[in-house]
């Protein structure tokens, strides 16, 4: 019995000792990095390779020592799944930031168009003008604009495209004006403008106050996170006794059980902690086919 008892241990050791083993070594890979790759789309892939290998070594060493502790595969395995999927159930403060930037800038961007226009200046020369002054947020966006009309592109189709690269519903309001005066060339243009960018404006002055009204709410989720993982980890650590019936097959499960329950709630706070954005209705350079890709500069 004490025999078969050493085996399963030794096993045990070997397991763990493994897992920290190959998890440091992912964490050592990912933060040295991977060689460059001369084409951008291979180096957008190896970049979303590197932060997924750096979140999978992170996590794998995090499952090793609770497996380590508490000897429970169950709370191991969920502990890495909530490191790994942490800015998903817990984050998205960065992303609300970025698009309340994006707005923030197209309102500032809207401005100065509607500005430069009000000197009898069309929009193809507009557009130029305004790009090289615009806000890091959808500077760009306007630069590839800005290309694609020195290509000769037609204004209409060339502000489709722009409006899939913004991929934003604010920006499909402003940039189907703009659509429709270089189609039309109808008067009022400097009035739509200015009216949009006070819309775009008033949007950043609610996403404002929503981000302020539900950071709270984020911060309650993470306290709740973090006060029950310390709780489990902390009884399985220094009162073993307390929680001994969890490590039979069928604690396992009641565990499991538990850890589902917790998991259910901690997307439904998610939930309650997103904001919903209102759909797109500018899709139609999306449908008509693959674009010619320009890579800056003027082309000649």
């Amino acid at each position: 019995m004490s025999s078969a008892l050493y085996n399963i241990s030794t096993l045990e050791a070997l397991g763990v000792g493994a897992t920290i083993g190959g998890g440091t070594a992912l964490l050592i890979a990912a933060v040295r990095g991977f060689p460059a790759k001369p084409e951008a789309a291979k180096r957008d892939a190896g970049d979303v390779i590197r932060f997924l290998s750096t979140r999978a070594a992170v996590a794998t060493v995090v499952g090793a020592v609770v497996l380590a502790a508490t000897r429970w595969p169950t709370a191991a395995v969920a502990s890495g799944v909530l490191i790994f999927f942490w800015n998903q159930l817990f984050g998205g403060l960065g992303a609300e930031r970025a698009a309340l930037a994006r707005v923030e800038a197209l309102a500032s961007w809207t401005e100065s168009l509607r500005d430069t226009i009000a000197g009898a200046v069309g929009l193809e020369q507009a557009i130029p003008a305004t790009a090289r002054a615009a806000a890091p947020a959808i500077r760009e966006n306007l630069h590839t604009l800005v290309d694609r009309l020195r290509a000769r592109m037609p204004l209409p189709q060339a502000l489709e495209y722009f409006a899939d690269d913004m991929d934003d519903a604010s920006a499909d309001l402003v940039i189907a004006a703009l659509i429709l005066n270089a189609r039309l060339r109808g008067p009022g243009l400097r009035e739509v403008l200015g009216a949009l960018a006070q819309s775009s404006r008033e949007e950043v002055d609610m996403r404002q106050r929503v981000m302020a009204q539900r950071s709270s709410t984020r911060r309650s989720v993470q306290i709740v996170v973090a006060v029950s993982v310390a709780v489990v980890l902390g009884l399985a650590v220094f009162n073993k006794s307390f929680v001994k019936p969890y490590g039979s097959a069928t604690g396992q499960l009641v565990l499991l059980l538990v850890i589902g329950l917790f998991a259910a709630g901690f997307f439904w706070l998610r939930k309650l902690s997103s904001i919903e954005t209102p759909a797109r209705f500018l899709h139609r350079a999306a449908r008509g086919g693959a674009v010619p890709e320009q890579r800056g500069g003027d082309p000649r």
